[in-house]
């Protein structure tokens, strides 16, 4: 058994203002910045708990991560550490209850399946919320998150439509033909002044990081044929092959069509996929020649493309990646939280996912505190729909920076 790891001082100093938090109010938010260690100060916050029984809920390729921290820490109570999809089967014998990633339960208007499963079988319990990104794209957001919990500040409110009615702006927007109310325009200092008594919030800065990440947009000519089916489809939402056809009859899946398309793959109507064009993976496989990189993809037959162009030199395996030299391919949703890619040289991102989560969770996956410097590229088509797409995800950075630098009252 290795040296038994010690919690820094900025964790324990968290660890006992949150259980103090935890104990008076029955909830506390960790609003800890990516890599500054929410794990191991909940885990804390569990001990000075005295919990007995914990539930620890997180993304499934964390759980392993999550179990080294407990194991290398120390920690003696018992815990179950499970992935957020089996929240509805684990029993309700817990005396506290741990929410990682808690920004999954999100969602407004109305609840998801995870805020209403949580809420159904833990909102009687003590619970501790984690998140690097706890309002990735609205102050909204915040509200079913502590809904979860019946001790919620807001649990006079019957539901968000009421709630919003006191904390939002409440505007009007039309989508094709369809007028509807938009509740996304949060009110940010009466949200953020209700639940700063219960949320802990921690940058990188004051954890000892000096990391810096630097982006660099490297750009692509795709093939003629690529571009050819873009603006055809751009013309007449629709391509028809001799055994295939690509629609894009809405908005919302002209937008995918096109993105995948700009990255060399398609989605066909008969839900069959193909690989159309190799040259962002031809670029990628020369630039970053005898680098180890990590890959980020957002659809599943980029993967193909991937593995296509890499071979064997590429895996997406997370243990195969820090014991060989191969690169790795990860899909950006189950790859940009609760893992470290420390040991790569650069990240590349083979596409970009119209997701400020994604953006703000995955640049980060190679930052250590004695890291100084991490390069991150992006790889978007010449004249493709990437770069609009870039700019839009960089734009809502504003609502995860508000929550660290503001000092909000009630």
């Amino acid at each position: 058994m290795g040296e038994k790891k010690i919690l820094r001082e900025y964790q324990r100093q968290g660890a006992v203002e949150g259980v103090e938090i935890l104990r008076k109010f029955g909830l506390v938010y960790l609003a800890y910045e990516v890599r500054c260690g929410k794990t191991a100060t909940a885990l804390e916050i569990c001990r000075l708990f005295d919990a007995k029984r914990v539930l620890f809920l997180t993304k499934k390729r964390a759980l392993s991560s999550i179990r080294s921290d407990y194991d290398d820490f120390g920690f003696g109570f018992n815990i179950t550490i499970e992935n957020h999809e089996q929240a509805h089967k684990m029993d309700n014998d817990y005396d506290l209850v741990v929410l990682d990633e808690a920004h999954k339960a999100a969602a407004f208007p109305k609840p998801g399946i995870l805020a209403r499963t949580m809420k159904e079988k833990y909102g009687n319990k003590p619970i501790i919320f984690l998140s690097g990104t706890m309002c990735p794209e609205s102050f909204c957001q915040v509200f079913h998150q502590f809904w979860i919990s019946n001790r919620s500040p807001w649990a006079g409110y019957k539901n968000f439509y009421k709630w919003a009615g006191d904390y939002a702006n409440v505007t009007q927007k039309k989508i094709n033909s369809f007028v509807i109310n938009d509740y996304s325009k949060g009110i940010e200092d009466k949200i953020m002044g209700g639940i700063s008594h219960l949320v802990l919030r921690r940058t990188q800065q004051e954890s000892g990081f000096a990391s810096i990440i630097k982006e660099t947009i490297l750009h692509v000519r795709m093939s003629n044929q690529t571009y050819a089916i873009a603006d055809k489809l751009l013309k007449d939402l629709v391509v028809e092959g001799r055994d295939e056809v690509i629609l894009g009859d809405t908005p919302a899946k002209l937008l995918q069509k096109m993105m995948q398309l700009y990255s060399g793959t398609i989605k066909f109507e008969s839900g069959n996929s193909m690989v159309l064009d190799t040259t962002k993976a031809d670029f990628i496989k020369s630039q970053f020649a005898g680098k180890k990189i990590g890959i980020f993809y957002v659809f599943k037959e980029e993967l193909s493309l991937l593995k296509q162009v890499f071979g064997d030199d590429l895996t997406t395996d997370l243990d195969e990646f820090n014991s060989t030299d191969k690169s790795i391919a990860l899909q950006v949703v189950s790859g940009r939280e609760g893992i470290t890619l420390r040991l790569a040289d650069y990240l590349v991102f083979f596409n970009i996912q119209h997701s400020a989560v994604s953006y703000l969770q995955a640049i980060d996956r190679m930052t250590t505190i004695d890291r100084p410097n991490n390069e991150v590229f992006w790889v978007f088509a010449d004249d493709g729909i990437e770069d609009k797409i870039y700019k839009v995800v960089k734009s809502k950075k504003k609502y995860t920076t508000n929550v660290f630098k503001k000092d909000y009252k009630l």
